[in-house]
């Protein structure tokens, strides 16, 4: 699996339609994807999944209104439940020689919470189909973002989600070692405890901490004691200062502000600006309308200098319980 800053050819999407993930805030999701699509169209192809022909022409031309070029937006009509491609799509993977294939896990919906969404695991098929690409088969239940890679044989992921009894009750932390080695490359795996409130997927890694370079990770750090993510998140930032990497260097850890609490409906949210995505030319960042949201891009923006980083306004998006690199899946460049 490659880090997700090596070149990719596309950028995998499914247009929120769902009125029970976002209520009131559907039409501000809506707004997201046109933010997140006219900011990296111009440099990778965009893959976007819509429900029917009424769905495409309707996107197609709010996409339009808003300046961006169709020619790198590739509508695919599918039934799809949810907009969570991250956790069920493929993990695209680069073999010998650059040759794709692809990783098709099982997608259980985060441990069974939501029926209706199960059916999304079929969602790599279709792509197989439009692909012909090689696909794996490991048989055991693991959403992408769960995990977390430098492309240098270095995973990192929790044991809330991967080690959870509602995932894989039959596997050891050693069993699920060796499939992340066999099937991801992944000779060293960082395993950090859990995650942040709000987080219906039992602590996904990318709401915590991610890759910026080899033996560099950004870690989300809650600056508030009283806030019920200052320790989980200390604890994971401590943790990972004492790691080393599969290549045994010991890992430069930068901390990322935590946003004020969002809240909707009487909930705390899984706000996090750890869910940014990383695209060829561009990084799309997820902000809050939060007093932290200008020191988040600038720490971006010193990680990635050679990308320019773009805010997308996620408040409502995030009442679905997810953000940026929740909805999005990168296929790298052959």
């Amino acid at each position: 699996m490659p880090a997700e800053w090596a070149p990719h050819e596309s950028v995998w999407l499914s247009w929120p339609h769902d009125k029970e993930s976002f209520g009131e805030g559907l039409a501000g999701a809506e707004r997201a994807y046109v933010e997140m699509i006219g900011a990296v169209h111009k440099t990778e192809r965009v893959e976007l999944f819509v429900l029917d022909e009424a769905m495409r022409l309707r996107v197609s031309e709010t996409l339009a209104k808003a300046g961006v070029d169709l020619a790198p937006v590739r509508f695919h009509v599918q039934r799809y439940a949810d907009v969570w491609f991250r956790d069920y799509g493929p993990t695209f993977l680069l073999g010998a020689g650059g040759k794709r294939a692809m990783a098709h896990w099982v997608f259980n919906a985060w441990g069974g919470k939501y029926k209706e969404l199960v059916p999304d695991t079929d969602i790599p098929k279709s792509i197989e189909a439009m692909l012909g690409i090689p696909t794996f088969r490991p048989g055991i239940v693991l959403e992408g973002g769960s995990i977390e890679v430098d492309g240098e044989g270095t995973l990192l992921t929790t044991e809330q989600c991967l080690l959870n009894p509602n995932r894989n009750p039959s596997l050891s932390r050693l069993d699920i070692e060796r499939y992340l080695s066999d099937y991801l490359a992944a000779d060293k795996v960082i395993w950090l405890k859990e995650g942040i409130e709000g987080d219906d997927t039992d602590g996904h890694i990318d709401d915590i901490a991610r890759f910026a370079a080899p033996g560099k990770v950004v870690c989300a750090r809650e600056e508030k004691r009283s806030d019920a993510n200052f320790g989980p998140l200390d604890a994971c930032f401590r943790a990972l200062e004492k790691s080393k990497d599969a290549k045994g260097r010991s890992l430069e850890v930068v901390p990322l502000p935590m946003p004020d609490p969002v809240e909707a409906d009487g909930r705390r949210l899984p706000a996090s600006y750890a869910n940014f995505y990383i695209g060829n030319g561009v990084v799309l960042a997820p902000v809050f309308g939060c007093p932290q949201d200008g020191a988040v891009l600038k720490v971006l923006e010193n990680l990635f200098p050679a990308r320019r980083v773009v805010p997308i306004p996620c408040r409502d998006l995030v009442r679905g319980l997810g953000t940026v690199h929740c909805v999005s899946q990168q296929q790298p460049a052959a």
